[in-house]
């Protein structure tokens, strides 16, 4: 399981998903869709309707991959930290039942607060 406590596992940022969609649908469930992307160096992280999903790229030759549901249902709170003047990352922090917290780390121009709102929208 990925170590999501540690932020610099995803410095993430907005991307299309297009090469890696083949090996997300076969994960998708009945009226399950893709809403947002994001790409670390190896790793993805999308959003979809229903849940996140987080794939981390392991071993030396990346054929090694490890996917990580995180359903909105089991969010119980969660922080939207915007970039600033010399800090130029946002956060996101999310705490769930059973896992505790899981931090994702956004850098350039991502609307947080966007993403922010997507969660509120699936959580509250």
């Amino acid at each position: 399981m990925i170590d999501f406590s540690n932020g610099s596992v995803f410095k993430l940022q907005a991307a299309d998903v297009s090469p890696i969609w083949d090996q997300i649908t076969p994960l998708l469930v009945e009226g399950e869709a893709g809403i947002a992307g994001f790409k670390g160096i190896r790793d993805w992280v999308v959003m979809t309707n229903k849940r996140i999903i987080a794939l981390n790229v392991q071993g030396i030759t990346g054929k090694k991959r490890d996917f990580t549901s995180l359903p909105y249902s089991k969010i119980q709170a969660f922080s939207v930290e915007t970039a600033g003047t010399l800090d130029l990352d946002s956060e996101l922090e999310l705490w769930f039942s059973g896992l505790g917290k899981v931090r994702l780390e956004f850098k350039g121009k991502v609307d947080i607060k966007t993403i922010g709102q997507t969660i509120a929208s699936f959580v509250l």
